[in-house]
C-alpha cells in the first residue's frame, strides 16, 4: 500500500481583493471562522502519522484550530517574490508592468530578485520527494495556496504555465499516493 500526503491550503488571512505576495499575516475573522466551521469534515486529518505546515502565522493557526499540531517546514514557505513581498499584483503591475509580464510568461525569470516559478515548483518537489511517508503511512502538510498550486503541477509533470491554472482556494485538500519521484494525484 503506497504512502498519502494531504496538503490543506490554509484558511484565509485577507480580502481576496488584497492578496499580497509573500503574506505573513495571521487568520482573519473570516478565516477563523471558516476553519471552525470546517471542524468537523477536516478533524480526519489530525489521524495523519506525521503532521507540517508552512512557516507562516496562518498556516501554524489552521493547523493549531484542526487540531494538528504540525511542525513547521522552512522547505514549505511561499515562493520567495523579493522586492515584491508584500505587495498586490495591482500594485507591482502599476510600478513595474514590463516585469510583471517577463514574470507572468517566462516560468525560469525572476525580475523581483526572488525565486522563479519553475525554482518554486522545483523546491516544492524536492520537499515532497524527502517526506518520510513509509507504506501505508500518511502525512498532512497545512500549506499555503501557492504550494498546493505548485505540488500539483510537479506531481503531473505539467508545464510551469499550468500553475497559473491552477486555483487552491483555502482550507482546499490535495491528496497525493506513491512515494518519492512517484506521487499520483487521488481524487477524492
Amino acid at each position: 500500500m503506497p504512502g498519502r500526503l494531504t496538503l490543506l491550503a490554509a484558511a484565509r488571512s485577507s480580502s481576496l481583493l488584497d492578496v499580497r505576495f509573500d503574506d505573513d499575516r495571521p487568520l482573519d475573522a473570516a478565516g477563523w471562522e471558516e476553519v471552525r466551521r470546517m471542524i468537523p469534515s477536516l478533524s480526519h486529518l489530525a489521524g495523519a502519522e506525521l503532521r507540517y505546515c508552512s512557516p507562516s502565522v496562518r498556516c501554524r493557526e489552521t493547523g493549531d484550530v484542526l487540531g494538528l499540531g504540525p511542525l513547521a517546514q522552512p522547505a514549505l514557505i511561499d515562493c520567495d517574490m523579493g522586492r515584491w513581498r508584500g505587495r498586490t499584483l495591482s500594485e507591482v503591475t502599476v510600478s513595474e508592468p514590463r516585469a510583471v509580464s517577463v514574470w507572468l510568461a517566462d516560468p525560469r525569470s525572476a525580475p523581483h530578485g526572488g525565486e522563479s516559478l519553475l525554482a518554486f515548483i522545483q523546491r516544492i518537489g524536492g520537499w515532497l520527494d524527502t517526506r518520510p511517508v513509509g507504506e501505508g503511512g500518511w502525512a498532512v502538510a497545512v500549506t499555503e495556496p501557492s504550494i498546493v498550486r505548485a505540488a500539483l503541477c510537479y506531481v503531473l509533470k505539467a508545464p510551469p504555465h499550468a500553475y497559473w491554472n491552477i486555483n487552491a482556494a483555502p482550507l482546499a485538500a490535495l491528496t497525493l499516493t506513491g512515494q518519492a519521484g512517484g506521487w499520483q494525484l487521488k481524487l477524492l
